[in-house]
């Protein structure tokens, strides 16, 4: 965390000229001076550097030079919206992907195993905004059944927004999930084939079904099991890319989410926000990788029993 706040602060600190987007064409030197004093930029950069990481600490990021409103803040008003995408794209990968998987590698040549692997060479090929852009031109557009941008009404449930409670919310919710949930599904399916079919030529395998055991047992309680160590370590750390390259998907379906607050703070330099904003990206990748480690310690029982055994 400390790198990644590192590099993010140092590369963002010399991109364009806050004080100059801040004041306008219209300014006297004497402004611009006591603007910079005020923001603290006549300071050296590892004393700005310092500072920021004193009040990160603490979970202040300062002010927007924007906006002129707390980072915290307006990452709290963003938050939901960006983690609202990220859970429902997430649930389509998985819930698609896994079972796409499981039959692509229980049945290798049929029809409709070689149609799914046409989808998900597609999903790998097209890029994200390409995706976005084909679904609003025919869902939106051409057959007018879902919206083109926003996130439609939201209910406020304390500092939480939500639009899983309200029709429109939902609708609005369903392109960019798509779109963002396409290339990770495609991944995931064809990882979950992958193992499917490694796992089935393995010993045991052949050894459960010389002991009789049924089809359904074998594939389902026996491959698929083993088949998801893997899966839930490569599932976790998708998650974070989600939430992470959602910046493309909001840009497109103009989704109010962190990632459009970052690209619209890029055209700013507005340095608080963008170095706020890799810093929670990190989090939430360095919070993953401990979730997945352990999920990976409770399915996998061989790790246990080494752990036993000294």
């Amino acid at each position: 965390m400390l790198a990644v706040s590192f590099i993010s602060f140092a590369m963002f600190t010399y991109v364009g000229d806050p004080v100059a987007i801040m004041l306008g064409q219209d300014f006297t030197e004497a402004q611009r001076a006591a603007l910079v004093a005020e923001l603290g930029l006549d300071q050296p950069f590892f004393v700005q550097f310092l500072k920021f990481i004193g009040n990160a600490v603490q979970g202040e990021f300062g002010l927007s030079y924007r906006l002129s409103r707390p980072v915290a803040e307006l990452i709290a008003e963003r938050a939901p919206a960006t983690l609202e995408l990220a859970l429902c794209a997430a649930v389509i990968a998985m819930a698609v992907g896994v079972p796409m998987g499981v039959y692509t590698g229980l049945y290798r040549h049929s029809i409709l195993s070689r149609f799914f692997l046409t989808f998900s060479l597609i999903g790998v090929s097209l890029p994200t905004f390409l995706i976005g852009i084909l679904l609003i031109l025919i869902f939106a557009v051409a057959l007018g059944w879902l919206p083109s941008f926003g996130r439609g009404d939201v209910v406020r449930l304390g500092w939480w927004t939500t639009g899983f409670l309200t029709v429109s919310g939902l609708k609005a919710l369903i392109l960019p999930a798509i779109t963002l949930g396409v290339f990770q599904l495609t991944l995931i399916m064809r990882l979950v084939r992958a193992e499917m079919m490694e796992v089935l030529r393995t010993d045991y395998i052949k050894f459960a079904r010389a002991r009789g055991l049924s089809n359904r047992a074998i594939n389902f309680g026996h491959a698929l099991k083993n088949t998801l160590v893997p899966v839930i370590t490569i599932a976790g750390l998708q998650l974070g890319a989600i939430i992470a390259f959602a910046i493309v998907t909001e840009t497109v379906f103009q989704w109010p989410g962190m990632g459009l607050l970052f690209i619209q703070s890029v055209g700013a330099a507005d340095v608080p926000v963008m170095a706020a904003y890799l810093m929670l990206i990190a989090l939430v990748f360095v919070t993953i990788n401990l979730i997945v480690d352990l999920l990976y310690y409770a399915v996998d029982p061989r790790l246990r029993i080494g752990k036993g055994a000294h």
